[in-house]
């Protein structure tokens, strides 16, 4: 077995090595390692008995570790997208498989089955590409999410349900005495979260003994796994179990880290031992067969979901997008297929072709990411403006002279909250139907749509529109947003959220004003923290933080500049920024002149423009008094203007 398991690593470094290169999935690579060792290829590994009993350890800690990051707060913040989005997407594929199959005269067991299989789609292998491209919180990131948790959840019930729909089952009465057992075991594990699963760790971590830790959260997961399949249950249940049973207590994160590794180690031998079991052989002898069916299962899924998705009220351009993302077979199809060959649902002959097709499918996942975007964009606009069953038509309220925001996240909330304090009118734009009829029953002025197209953005008004605020973290779709917004009004000013340094320039190039690059941002802000923890006194902080954003914004001014057409007084005004600053109460500014010359004098700012109310003074004069509430328009260098902003505080 150590020969074995030596060969298959060393194989296994130049495959993916090789297959990364091409960006293929890391799964992929592993697939065609176990192909080319298995006994069917090269034979370097004759009995794969073996090999598949590691990998079923594997599968229980893949279970095991999705049962921890299960956090149901998690879930109920997406749990329309989980439930209904995921349900009709698993529910439809499977219908849809099944009609198909009777069509080409299956047994209608095996129909429904295929179904099981085809509805399913690849977790690891998805989540992975996209947390490499940062997709995880974007639009699609969060629709993909949604579908897997809920795909993952029916793993379990889809077990259950195999053994019955091979006839071996004794009908309603036993599978409800299944389910009933589930259910026990379900009751057994909420309660040993709440009780004795703390208590177990709490002694645990007072030997503060790593390796005692891990062999603990081993001996629970592993332990429920074998209950569970005591009780007539699957392995994977219990694993899946044990880990919502930890995942509720406060070592959750800690477990996670912990047996990370060990599932990545045993997944790759899962995915090898996958790849072993298919003969290449078939390949060649239905080759026609297999890519039919490698085409059609691209096409049903993603067709599925766009339907789905669209039923749901999100726009054309995201339903697609997604999916094509979830148009592969996931890992646990080959769980359910080992299960079907065993209850004879599937001949080998059919299992064979089965697996040539599905690691295929695994293998395009890159391809499709990168074409579903794409194909959105030549779908016709009487697609576009396709309503979903939970999004009603709104009329958006005539305004001028207004803030556009793009995204409802974190950081639109933000700024709608602080324009509603400030009276200031402005209007959102989300793609996610559940939020925009939340939101708008609090009575927020936001509507459904898509703002990439035009007649989204014609609904906001953006031709009588003065800013547009960009806050989603998708660069792709912020660059159409920019794109179609300064095409429909070239004065409007553009700010746009990104996540890295390198997404600004193509930004900028595409007529934005402003980028604000998380990534630098997130950078000062734990500067600030440190130095506050060093106690290092505050005025030295503000100089750093200063210098910091002078030469990062100085860098995105200079990139602005290259792109820019316009010419006028920004052109002159290299170095220099305007910024506004408001006259507090007890600042020492309070009741003295501007002939006085303290801001000029103090810190070298200019005053341009003074505003008192609704009066706006342009170059005031020198005998102007300032009062409590004034806000001035100051010119100078960053560091002048954190000089002048002090004189503006109480007690400065």
């Amino acid at each position: 077995m150590l020969t074995d398991l030596e060969i298959l690593f060393g194989l296994a470094l130049v495959t993916v090595i090789l297959f990364r290169r091409f960006r293929f999935s890391s799964i992929v690579g592993f697939l065609v390692t176990g192909v080319i060792a298995g006994p069917h290829a090269l034979g370097f590994i004759d009995q794969a008995h073996q090999v598949e009993q590691i990998a079923e350890i594997g599968v229980v800690l893949l279970l095991f570790t999705i049962g921890l990051e299960f956090s149901l707060k998690e879930l109920m913040k997406i749990k329309h997208l989980v439930f209904l989005g995921g349900g009709l997407q698993v529910g439809v594929t499977i219908l849809t498989v099944t009609g198909i199959s009777l069509l080409f005269a299956f047994p209608f067991k095996q129909s429904v089955f295929f179904g099981f299989l085809i509805a399913l789609s690849s977790t690891a292998v998805l989540i992975k590409l996209l947390m490499d491209k940062g997709e995880m919180d974007s639009p699609r990131g969060r629709v993909c999410l949604g579908i897997l948790i809920f795909q993952d959840l029916c793993i379990v019930p889809l077990m259950l349900l195999t053994p019955f729909l091979a006839g071996k089952g004794g009908g309603i009465v036993d599978l409800f005495i299944v389910c009933a057992k589930a259910a026990g075991v379900v009751l057994v594990a909420h309660y040993a979260a709440r009780f004795i699963v703390p208590w177990i760790f709490s002694q645990v971590v007072k030997t503060k003994s790593k390796e005692l830790f891990i062999l603990t959260v081993l001996f629970i997961g592993l332990g429920m796994a074998w209950l569970t399949a005591k009780v007539g249950l699957s392995l994977a249940l219990g694993a899946f179990i044990a880990g919502l049973a930890i995942a509720e207590s406060e070592y959750s994160h800690k477990v996670l880290g912990d047996i990370i590794p060990f599932r990545d180690a045993f997944m790759g031998l899962f995915f090898i031992s996958v790849g072993m079991l298919l003969d290449p052989a078939i390949i060649l002898k239905h080759p026609v067969i297999i890519l039919l069916l490698i085409l059609g299962i691209i096409i049903v899924k993603s067709g599925v979901t766009v339907l789905a998705m669209s039923a749901l009220g999100l726009t054309i351009h995201l339903a697609i997008s997604s999916g094509f993302a979830l148009s592969q077979i996931g890992e646990f199809s080959f769980i359910l297929a080992q299960t079907g060959m065993q209850e004879k649902l599937l001949t080998p002959e059919i299992y064979q072709i089965f697996l040539a097709a599905s690691i295929a499918s695994m293998g395009l996942t890159p391809l499709c990411l990168r074409v579903g975007p794409y194909i959105g964009r030549f779908v016709p606009d009487s697609f576009k403006r396709m309503r979903g069953l939970f999004v009603n038509d709104e009329q958006a309220p005539p305004m001028s002279d207004h803030v556009i925001i793009v995204g409802y996240g974190v950081n639109g909330q933000n700024l709608a909250r602080i324009l509603k304090n400030l009276s200031i009118p402005y209007m959102v734009i989300d793609t996610n139907p559940f939020t925009v009829r939340g939101e708008r029953k609090k009575g927020e002025n936001i509507i459904f749509g898509d703002a990439a197209q035009e007649s989204s953005l014609e609904h906001l008004q953006i031709a009588s529109a003065r800013i547009l605020v960009v806050a989603i973290s998708d660069t792709s779709a912020s660059l159409r947003v920019a794109s179609m917004a300064r095409h429909l009004n070239p004065s409007i000013h553009i700010i746009v959220r990104a996540r890295y340094f390198l997404e600004v320039e193509p930004l900028v190039k595409m007529g934005v004003n402003e980028v604000i690059p998380e990534e630098f941002e997130t950078s000062v802000e734990i500067l600030i923290r440190v130095l506050r923890a060093l106690m290092i006194p505050h005025d030295d902080i503000e100089t750093c933080v200063t210098d910091i954003r002078k030469d990062g914004y100085e860098m995105l001014r200079s990139i602005s500049k290259r792109h820019s057409h316009a010419v006028g007084i920004s052109g002159y005004l290299s170095g220099a920024e305007i910024a506004n600053f408001r006259i507090q109460e007890g600042s020492p500014l309070v009741g003295e002149g501007l002939s006085k010359g303290t801001i000029r004098q103090q810190s070298g700012a200019t005053v341009l423009v003074i505003k008192r109310g609704d009066d706006v003074i342009p170059n005031p004069d020198p005998v102007w008094e300032f009062s409590a509430g004034d806000i001035l328009l100051l010119l100078g260098s960053p560091k002048q203007l954190a000089v002048a902003g002090r004189f503006f505080e109480a007690g400065k």
